[in-house]
């Protein structure tokens, strides 16, 4: 009986491998140029002039690597691209591979004389390296070692991670264009949901990391959809104009309980706000079963913006405020705050209550009469004393 394999196990491992050889090869070099070093008489000055040595050579075989290395693209602007989107441009790809011809082209007519041309460039180099006849072999030698190194090394790193950065940057394009095309045809919430998708695909934001099992595999396998969960929103969304439901139905299909059902809801929301219940959307806001019930929530929210009273826009601001300063709510940097940033941006700020304004001048103090035997009346002691009256 086979052994299960570990998922990711393999991927881990050939990495760990990948870096240890190259830290093997680099380190190999630099300890052959160390030992050299010191036995000379200036070792320090060896050891500098051979690190830059060192690093042209792999500057250099790094770039050679990367003009070898350009992934071409696959197809081209009659391969079923969608009107309105950018073809690739292929300048780069045309550079690397002329420059690789004309390279392998030169390199092989000057392949007799190879060893004169290393001799030549190690003669060059050994003063850098403290002088001496015994020091070109060693220059040219470590040339070759590190221009080899540098090439292999950019060779790799162009091959395995260009292709997958250019690939993940034109699937955001798409979005990003896709989403400027539903936003003329009026649009706004799916309009913003593939701007996040696209934002997600960069790494610009976090996502919903719940997907809810309850709708997946919901669609037909004919369906033009993505497929997951997200598919089946965008298809209840797209459908939700030409559904013979009524706000009240959609209304009892989120008060049914289930995550599935609630967020179906949502998705007629989203796609006709005709339905909408704003109840409804601030509990999934407010209570969410989910971070993807509450993503697809705030886009119902976005929705209902411009059919809202000034009340519903008073609750939809506390609601989505409150989950904003939640610790427990809504996480910073995700796209649920891009969302509800978003929202409270298109909502009128509160009103605020005028405070009265103070008096102009000093308050002046309140005048007490004097009374009759008080401190300052004829018997008190700032008033005329019994005594000076009995005396006149």
């Amino acid at each position: 009986m086979a052994k299960a394999r570990r998922p990711g196990g393999g991927g881990a491992t050939l990495r760990t491998a990948q870096w240890g050889a190259t830290g093997v090869l680099a380190g190999t070099g630099l300890l052959g140029l160390l030992l050299f070093a010191l036995g000379r008489e200036h070792a320090w000055q060896v050891l500098g002039g051979g690190l830059v040595v060192t690093g042209a050579s792999v500057v250099l075989g790094g770039g050679l690597g990367f003009l070898f290395g350009v992934p071409r693209v696959r197809g081209g602007a009659a391969a079923g691209e969608p009107q309105g989107s950018y073809a690739p441009n292929t300048n780069l790809e045309q550079v690397s591979d002329w420059l690789t011809k004309v390279l392998l082209g030169v390199g092989l007519t000057q392949l007799g004389s190879l060893g004169e041309r290393l001799h030549d460039l190690g003669a060059a180099l050994a003063p850098a390296l403290g002088g001496g006849r015994d020091v070109a072999p060693f220059a040219a030698a470590l040339v070759l070692y590190f221009l080899v190194f540098g090439f292999l090394a950019g060779w790799l790193v162009t091959r395995l991670a260009l292709p997958q950065a250019l690939t993940e940057t034109d699937q955001a394009l798409d979005l990003f264009l896709a989403g400027q095309d539903r936003d003329r045809h009026g649009d706004k919430v799916g309009a913003d949901d593939l701007r996040v998708r696209a934002m997600q695909q960069l790494g610009l934001l976090g996502g919903s990391a719940e997907r809810p099992a309850a709708l997946a595999g919901q669609l037909p396998p004919s369906s033009g959809a993505p497929a997951g969960p997200e598919g089946v929103v965008a298809e209840v969304r797209s459908t939700a104009r030409r559904s013979a439901l009524t706000a009240d139905q959609v209304r009892a299909l989120f008060a049914d309980g289930s995550e599935g059902r609630r967020i179906q809801a949502l998705a007629l929301m989203q796609g006709d706000p005709a339905l909408a219940d704003l109840p409804s959307v601030l509990d999934a806001i407010e209570r969410p079963r989910s971070g993807f019930e509450q993503y697809h929530a705030l886009l119902a929210a976005r929705g209902l913006l411009s059919r809202l009273p000034a009340a519903g826009e008073q609750r939809l601001r506390d609601a989505v405020a409150t989950q904003l300063v939640d610790p427990r709510g809504i996480p910073y940097g995700s796209d649920r705050s891009w969302l509800a940033e978003k929202i409270l941006s298109r909502l009128p700020a509160p009103a605020l209550v005028p405070e009265r304004p103070a008096p102009a001048g000093p308050q002046a103090a309140p005048v007490v009469p004097a009374q009759p035997g008080g401190p300052d009346g004829p018997g008190g002691p700032g008033g005329p004393s019994a005594e000076g009256t009995s005396s006149r």
